[in-house]
């Protein structure tokens, strides 16, 4: 038989004060049944042994009725945190489900236990806790604003209960945690009470010696010092009250992990630390006039002690991002010692004593500063009257354009909404990255373009067989990503250059012929490529083939030489197109069968044999040749239809002419080479000039070849338009 929890006589009796304290604070917010429903749901745990003590042998449900006092009387949260706090340890151990919280309890309560199960699930990953990252992640993952000042109260809770224990190692990372997550996170929501507290704690269980040696030597140290600051503040308490100001006067020792801090940094001893106190003057005075009566406190000041100008402070003209409003300074005091003295009104003071979570309302916030931006105006949402009992509503969603992901040991990377489980891979390493395939997350195989979400749990999957291609760079999200992609893709094209170099050495070896490098040069030039690089890389891709390259390299070396004997009348310069008919060449019938007329080729439309062509008389009298669906055609025929004469091609000669194709299609590796090579392989055509343009992942590009007649043209352009990635071939 399981036996029956019990609770001791001194956590029975502490029990039943904290139920009548918190109830006193919370009382007027607690429905009429809250209290019974929860004894009901406690008593019920017990007797089914869902109780049971923890790690360090403290009762679960006395540490959250002390959680949920912190919670209302530090913090000032009311009935919807409490009652969470109650039964979270029923929820996270699947006793009681979310559904039946909100039918019992209300939607805000199921809402902030949701918050704290999702966190308890995201430390099951054992995160590394010391980082910004897993700071931000939990405060994107909170839901609720009040799931993290719930969680603060619990580590302060923690911290005060664990000083007995016998598990020195246990304290020891508890106390870890609460030195690098949770005051940073107080610190960061104004709750500078609690933060005090967790840091000296912190160092008390991490560093004993030290602690113990700054407490016996403020202790030692503390009647001369109670003294000195009764000598202080007399001269300044007889002349404010002659202002006729309203005030009080606090003096406040330095905290131990504060003085600790100065010494590591100013690396001294105990007796360098001068500025062991500081002096609080709280002012009483309407919101209105607290910027005017704390100024002319710092000028009485000023006016009796020696300012030290690099020490001043001004909080009160722009509050930190947290809310803390106050004016600090530090003076020279009786027998030449510093004194820091902050001057604040009690609004002020509340809010630096008590965090601005004691004003809280709802108010939804966006966006990476969301948190600092809401917090520093934070005055703006405060109301008058009882502010305790102003907070029991708050969600946020914070960082909304990052995700936070873990990897398997727990490490926290921060990434861009967006961003793929590549950007994940290469973020580890680029090796991982070049050889990703997928990943594991979650326990779930996805691909590697699976977007990341915060909270997950990411190992990669790789293949030794994996490359990376170039679609991977509209995968990516990262710059970081995308850069080692584009070198791997750069060292890949050398490896494979090299590799398609040797293999082309070896076939040249194989035929018993000595490559020479010039003539080579004359060949890559020939079969249509600019760069050697490409050349090379068609050949690994086995786009280009072998025995054509070198069929090209005999021919480039031992061209076959016709000698035709012409007179220099019949001579003209290669490459450029005829511009006056001749015998044997393409013949234009102009007007009525008259041949023999000087004309010239019209440049805006280039025709060629075969189009359908007009003549147009210039006004020198020669004869512009145009296509009938010239651009300038409509326009010619509109104003001068007079000069317009007929023509037609006659014969066929061996003219050749300069056409200029436009080619649109996806910038997709080897697609330009592809290109180039259906034209060298027609030995009637001749490539003049290519010019491409990439943007977005397509390119527009001019290509510019010699050619005899209109069927050469339409075979070509048929060719081109069926190469894999083309979008479009059109004439110039």
């Amino acid at each position: 038989m399981m036996k029956k929890f019990e609770f001791t006589y001194e956590e029975l009796a502490e029990t039943r004060e904290l139920l009548r304290k918190i109830t006193e604070l919370i009382g007027d917010t607690l429905k009429d049944d809250d209290i019974h429903k929860i004894y009901n749901h406690i008593v019920e745990s017990i007797d089914h042994g869902e109780v049971e003590r923890d790690v360090f042998g403290l009762n679960p449900v006395l540490s959250g009725l002390q959680t949920a006092y912190i919670v209302a009387d530090e913090i000032g949260l009311g009935r919807d945190a409490v009652i969470a706090i109650l039964l979270n340890p029923s929820v996270e151990g699947g006793f009681y489900s979310i559904d039946d919280v909100r039918a019992d309890f209300g939607d805000s309560v199921a809402v902030i236990l949701h918050g704290l199960l999702r966190i308890h699930n995201l430390y099951k990953k054992n995160p590394v806790i010391e980082s910004e990252n897993f700071r931000n992640l939990l405060l994107s993952f909170a839901e609720d604003m009040r799931v993290i000042l719930i969680m603060i109260a619990a580590r302060v809770n923690e911290m005060r209960q664990i000083r007995d224990t016998a598990q020195a190692e246990l304290r020891h990372k508890v106390a870890e945690e609460a030195a690098y997550l949770y005051a940073p996170l107080a610190h960061k929501l104004g709750l500078y009470k609690l933060k005090q507290e967790l840091e000296d704690l912190s160092l008390k269980y991490m560093e004993p010696e030290a602690y113990y040696m700054i407490k016996e030597r403020l202790n030692a140290t503390k009647q001369s010092r109670d003294a000195y600051i009764t000598r202080f503040i007399k001269p300044i308490e007889e002349r404010l009250t002659e202002a006729e100001l309203k005030f009080h006067i606090k003096g406040r020792t330095k905290s131990i992990h504060s003085i600790w801090q100065k010494m590591k940094k100013q690396k001294c001893g105990f007796e360098g630390i001068y500025d062991l106190f500081a002096i609080r003057i709280i002012l009483e005075s309407p919101v209105e006039r607290e910027k005017m009566l704390c100024w002319q406190t710092y000028s009485i000041i000023t006016d009796m002690y020696q300012p030290n100008p690099k020490r001043l402070r001004d909080w009160l003209s722009v509050p930190k991002s947290n809310g803390y409003e106050s004016l600090h300074t530090t003076v020279l005091g009786p027998e030449h010692k510093w004194v820091e003295v902050q001057i604040r009104t009690e609004r002020m003071d509340e809010i630096a004593e008590r965090g601005v979570a004691a004003h809280w309302r709802y108010k939804g916030i966006k966006g990476e500063t969301g948190l600092d931006e809401w917090l520093s105006n934070i005055r703006s949402i405060l109301e008058a009257g009882d502010d305790l009992q102003v907070m029991d509503q708050f969600k946020m969603d914070l960082y909304e354009d990052e995700v936070f992901v873990f990897t398997p040991r727990g490490d926290l990377y921060k990434f861009p909404k967006g961003a793929t489980v590549l950007d994940f891979a290469y973020h580890i390493h680029s090796n991982i990255g070049n050889r990703c395939t997928g990943a594991r997350i979650n326990d779930r195989v996805v691909t590697f373009r699976e977007e990341l979400k915060s909270g997950d749990q990411v190992e990669i999957i790789t293949s030794n067989s994996q490359k990376p291609k170039r679609d991977w760079l509209n995968i990516v999200k990262t710059s970081r990503a995308k850069s080692k992609i584009r070198l791997a893709l750069k060292e890949t094209q050398i490896k494979e250059g090299l590799f398609a170099k040797e293999m082309l050495e070896r076939k040249f070896k194989n035929r018993k012929i000595e490559m020479e490098e010039s003539v080579m040069a004359h060949v890559v030039k020939k079969l249509g490529f600019k760069e050697v690089s490409d050349f090379y890389k068609q050949i690994a891709d086995g786009v280009l083939d072998v025995n054509t390259v070198i069929d090209t390299y005999v021919e480039t070396k031992n061209p076959t030489v016709s000698v035709e004997v012409r007179s220099a009348e019949a001579f003209k310069l290669e490459n450029q197109p005829s511009l006056l008919p001749r015998e044997g060449d393409d013949v234009l019938v102009i007007d009525r069968n008259l041949k023999g007329i000087d004309y010239q080729l019209a440049r805006c439309c280039n025709p060629i044999y075969g189009d359908n062509v007009f003549g147009f008389v210039t006004i020198s009298g020669g004869i512009k040749i145009h296509r009938c669906d010239c651009p300038n055609a409509p326009e010619l025929r509109k104003r001068f239809g007079y000069r317009i004469v007929k023509a037609k091609w006659s014969g066929k000669g061996s003219s050749t002419y300069d056409i200029t194709l436009r080619v649109i299609g996806n910038d997709d590796i080897g697609i330009v080479n592809n290109l180039t090579s259906i034209i060298s392989k027609d030995e009637k055509l001749v490539l003049r000039n290519i010019n491409i343009d990439s943007h977005d992942g397509l390119f527009r590009g001019n290509l510019t070849v010699m050619l005899d007649d209109t069927s050469r043209l339409e075979t070509l352009i048929k060719k081109l338009r069926t190469v894999k990635g083309v979008k479009a071939v059109e004439r110039v």
